[in-house]
């Protein structure tokens, strides 16, 4: 097949969860098909271009994702209005559109119809509701696109069982076809640990959803029922920077809590992941996070937090590969307790983790990417 995704963000010029699953699933599709990527030009050099098997197309400049923290509408319209001429050049026989921020979902439409291809949407996030929490009462706009996009592709990809029910919720119930985040399994064994040694470590975006604020208060606690400095380090960076470092200060923890900020080497990041004893996502809102499957592989718990809008929930078996908590500090305190003070409960779930992060290889995901890719074009002709 001639497969195509389509994305406004590149990786690794952009890191994240939706950029990574594209590129580990698009080099392992290459061995097999015609795969091509359209996205933003980051890359010096000519427009389009080829790496590991898959043809890179920038179709414009790229411009910043966000705007004071919040994803730009007018880049995303910036990107679909540019993509839509360079795509439409192409014959395909299927399109892969991530759902988010759905215009280019509506320009992947147009070639559908106008050029015999099949297009199949992956979603991360079903937002429904939380669009008037986002924008306040032009939300009722987001959420207007969001229902409309939900109709676009006779097939839709939820990353996760927990994103297929709140698809259903929203009255799509036909054509839904999971296929879950995946994890270079063998690839992460051979990263050498950091040097560093962490209690605890966060790895993700600085923003406001992601309640990084709550694990500095928990990192507070615990260490106060512990009698001893629990240390923690965080990547990522984001708008809520420079306030969770002030945070730090007045919970008392500013000398046990290191902020490496943005850390470029994907190894870098797995390397520290390795020298953790436990990963703590307090994230109310998430799809199916690369990260959790990341420090399962690496053997690391996780602890994430019971929310309405938390895919994390359906990435953690509480008690078997980590811990799913109420919504607060303390909660979380008391399972980094649990975690840091019982060397039998921490190999248990290390072990727990690590299998489901072996279940999860995107070897086995790819395989069943195509199945679904192989009945949606046959379903069409």
């Amino acid at each position: 097949m001639k497969i195509v995704f389509v994305y406004d963000a590149v990786y690794p010029h952009e890191k994240g969860g939706a950029q990574k699953r594209i590129w580990e699933l698009a080099r392992r599709l290459a061995d097999d098909h015609d795969v091509h990527l359209y996205g933003m030009h980051y890359w010096d050099g000519p427009e389009t271009i080829e790496r590991e098997g898959v043809t890179l197309h920038g179709v414009c400049e790229p411009k910043e994702l966000y705007v004071d923290g919040r994803r730009s509408i007018p880049q995303a319209l910036y990107f679909a209005a540019n993509v839509a001429p360079a795509l439409l050049k192409e014959d395909f026989d299927l399109i892969d559109c991530q759902e988010f921020p759905y215009f280019p979902c509506f320009v992947s439409k147009a070639h559908e119809l106008l050029r015999d291809s099949t297009l199949v949407i992956t979603w991360y996030e079903v937002w429904d509701d939380y669009w008037y929490d986002y924008l306040g009462k032009k939300g009722v706009f987001g959420k207007l696109v969001e229902r409309a996009t939900l109709n676009l592709a006779d097939t839709i990809i939820p990353i996760s069982a927990y994103i297929e029910s709140d698809l259903r919720d929203l009255g799509r119930t036909h054509g839904l076809e999971v296929v879950e985040n995946g994890v270079d399994y063998d690839g992460l064994q051979s990263v050498p640990e950091a040097d560093a040694e962490w209690d605890i470590i966060y790895v993700g975006r600085l923003s406001e959803h992601k309640n990084v604020d709550l694990l500095l208060d928990a990192v507070a606690d615990a260490s106060s029922q512990m009698d001893e400095d629990l240390s923690c380090c965080i990547i990522g960076d984001g708008p809520e920077r420079e306030s969770l470092e002030a945070h730090a200060t007045e919970a008392g923890v500013a000398d046990q809590v290191e902020f490496l900020g943005f850390v470029e080497a994907d190894d870098d990041v797995i390397a520290n992941i390795k020298a953790a004893s436990v990963f703590v996502l307090p994230s109310i809102r998430e799809g199916f996070p690369n990260t959790i499957l990341e420090a399962n592989a690496c053997g690391v718990p996780s602890i994430v937090v019971d929310h309405e809008e938390n895919g994390s929930t359906a990435v953690v078996d509480d008690g078997v590969t980590g811990y799913i908590t109420e919504v607060s500090a303390d909660a979380i305190a008391h399972r980094l307790v649990d975690c840091l003070t019982d060397d039998v409960t921490l190999a248990s779930l290390s072990a727990g983790a690590r299998e489901f992060g072996q279940q999860h290889d995107w070897d086995v995901i790819v395989d069943e990417l195509e199945e679904v890719y192989s009945s949606a074009v046959q379903a069409d002709q």
